[in-house]
């Protein structure tokens, strides 16, 4: 065999090798950006609820002005964020904006369910009633994309940082993804909780 032939025959072989690792790092990083989408499908749906919910409930709790629009702020600025991260899963800060807007928004949540425990009548209300089953229906949705994502980011996240795949995603400009991690507050890593 010719030396000329064999470095053509590497060649090739690396050439083919750079291909199968570009392919797999696009392919996982497509797999994490749907995987967002999935989570946007479900937090839109959730910012749908609440101010449903909050014009439901605004007769009953009048004089909990502050409750309520601190629920519809936190809404509007999750809501905000989630568009910023819809337009670009990779994008870090706006991934860190989204769980800053979500522990806000879920602090907010948690002090209007704490004010709602005040008005019986209110929870008896069935469209309340109908309306606080989605919403959890609808974070316990929320939370299981989120996970499906994390795996998603982890996996997109294992397979540009192994040799010789880190080579190729530098070179490729495959940049590291985040984690949906949401900001709690101490103590509120729970679902707001709902009870009748």
């Amino acid at each position: 065999m010719s030396p000329t032939l064999i470095v053509v025959i590497a060649a090739v072989i690396i050439l083919g090798f750079g291909v199968s690792i570009y392919n797999s790092l696009v392919t996982a990083r497509n797999h994490f950006k749907n995987a967002f989408s999935q989570i946007d499908v479900q937090l839109k749906r959730r910012y749908d609820l609440i101010p449903n919910l909050v014009e439901t409930v605004k007769g009953y709790m009048g004089h909990e002005r502050e409750t309520l629009d601190a629920v519809v702020k936190a809404r509007n600025t999750a809501l905000a964020a989630v568009e910023a991260v819809s337009a670009n899963p990779g994008n870090g800060a706006a991934m860190q904006s989204l769980g800053s807007a979500e522990g806000l928004l879920g602090q907010a949540l948690g002090k209007f369910n704490i004010a709602m425990e005040a008005y019986p009548d209110l929870k008896a209300d069935t469209s309340v009633q109908n309306l606080m089953e989605e919403l959890t229906s609808t974070e316990n949705k929320v939370a299981f994309s989120r996970q499906a994502f994390n795996d998603s980011v982890m996996n997109y996240n294992n397979k540009r940082e192994v040799f010789p795949n880190n080579i190729f995603a530098n070179l490729f400009g495959f940049s590291a993804a985040n984690q949906l991690e949401i900001d709690f507050a101490e103590g509120e890593r729970n679902a707001p909780k709902v009870s009748f």
